[in-house]
């Protein structure tokens, strides 16, 4: 195998066509990747198309795990998750399919983590202002107003806690007990960097711009704004109580 430190996690849920163009974008960086994608059964042939790649110009640094079904965002990145451990990567991210995450952007990510020593780094819309294109104004509200809820309620001081961009060092992913995650949807967002916060990790919030996607059809719904909404009480009910597991060497 082409040896790399790093692997985008990409889960995906009839993304046709968007995949191949998401996997090349990234390919084409200067930084050597690898690419995981977690497809969850999509009818539309997304995972035929990953393993056509894999099967010609990118074997050994792209792969993929094929679900059942729609099990879910989280479960779909603890899946990734423990696959990135198994496989001793050092920097594991979270990226979208679909282009509203700019795959330029991956090595600034990628930099604060191995150049300037953090343990996450956030893709971060709203740490210098708004920076969304191309969304509804009501969601922006939602999502913006969201973050401002979360910050609130657990004065947990990062600005956007429902980012889906982000790169971890793998001792963050060795430390949180990725098997009592709770939340599945956009709630996992928040949980996993709550948890990051409270075990002690250094985080930074590394703004981009975040694009609405032009291609395929968003999975966001009103459920998985709900759950996010409402486990952040539990979140802070476990912030008091709590017992944090210490960082691992």
């Amino acid at each position: 195998m082409n040896r790399s430190d790093s692997v985008i996690i990409i889960p995906t849920y009839n993304e046709k066509e968007n995949i191949e163009k998401i996997i090349r974008a990234i390919f084409a960086l200067e930084k050597f990747f690898h690419i995981l994608v977690i497809d969850d059964g999509s009818p539309d042939g997304t995972a035929a198309i990953v393993k056509r790649l894999m099967a010609g110009e990118f074997a050994d640094r792209l792969f993929i795990i094929e679900r059942s079904g729609k099990l879910g965002l989280g479960t779909a990145y603890i899946t990734g998750f423990k696959w990135a451990l198994q496989h001793d990567y050092e920097y594991i991210f979270e990226m979208d399919a679909d282009f509203s995450h700019d795959p330029a952007d991956l090595p600034r990510l990628y930099s604060a983590c191995h150049d300037e020593g953090y343990d996450l780094a956030i893709g971060s819309r709203y740490v210098s202002g708004v920076n969304v294109v191309n969304w509804p104004m009501s969601r922006v509200l939602m999502s913006y107003f969201a973050s401002q809820y979360v910050r609130f309620v657990t004065g947990f001081k990062v600005h956007d806690t429902t980012a889906g961009f982000k790169c971890y060092r793998r001792r963050v992913l060795q430390t949180i007990p990725l098997d009592e995650v709770r939340f599945k949807g956009y709630g996992f967002q928040i949980e996993m960097k709550y948890t990051a916060y409270k075990i002690g990790f250094k985080i930074k919030e590394v703004p981009v711009v975040f694009v609405n996607r032009r291609e395929g059809t968003s999975k966001m719904s009103g459920g998985i704004f709900g759950e996010a909404f409402f486990g952040v009480m539990r979140l802070r009910w476990d912030g008091w109580f709590r017992k944090y597991p210490k960082i691992a060497e």
